[in-house]
């Protein structure tokens, strides 16, 4: 099948993408670690001797940066529907974090302890019909929270990607009404025509 007119749009922005670029030379799965690394340099969310979980973390670019900051004291577990590749430092499970199985595993990966951290850069395949995208991204953001609330300790942190759009207001509402704090972020490597935003939560209630 000939490629799309977006479609190639796409690949040329992709390809020249500075961000594309740097992962590339520093060895980073994704341009996503860099939303990671800006959001951590800020909030200071990943320290040695951190837990954090990785929901949605194929192909790895969150998990990898979380590695590389908690080191040896701490554990990153990454979670995911799809396969992914071995990484150092972290544990992985392939499967849907809703299910009962795939959460025994979490429990003993993690051997009793709640996470520090639950970080989710989940978005959903995207069909091209807006309004049915926003629901399905806001409906994996629910789903990530609910997951947080259940494993994070009382004073961890959930750092979930979300799009501005319909229903934003209303999941935004829903985060204040479950944590203390919630704070907005768009780190420079999220491209400024995209409605992604950043939403990070702490001190759970």
């Amino acid at each position: 099948m000939k490629p799309s007119k977006t479609s190639k749009q796409w690949m040329r922005e992709h390809v020249n993408d500075p961000f594309v670029q740097l992962a590339q030379k520093e060895g980073y799965r994704s341009r996503a670690a860099y939303k990671l690394l800006e959001i951590d340099a800020k909030d200071h969310l990943l320290k040695p001797g951190t837990v954090v979980v990785d929901l949605g973390a194929t192909p790895g670019g969150w998990s990898q940066v979380a590695a590389g900051r908690v080191g040896r004291s701490g554990k990153v577990i990454a979670l995911d529907l799809l396969p992914l590749d071995p990484l150092a430092g972290v544990g992985f499970i392939q499967g849907d974090f809703r299910d009962e199985a795939v959460l025994r595993l979490l429990e003993n990966l993690l051997k009793g302890k709640r996470a520090d951290l639950v970080i989710s850069d989940m978005s959903p395949n995207i069909s091209g019909v807006s309004s049915a995208d926003q629901a399905r991204a806001l409906h994996l953001a629910e789903l990530a929270m609910e997951f947080a609330l259940e494993h994070l300790k009382p004073d961890g942190s959930f750092l979930v990607k979300v799009f501005q759009g319909a229903g934003f207001e209303d999941f935004h509402k829903l985060m204040r009404s479950r944590f203390a704090r919630v704070a907005t972020r768009k780190p420079k490597a999220s491209r400024d025509r995209s409605s992604e935003l950043y939403l990070l939560a702490t001190g759970k209630l």
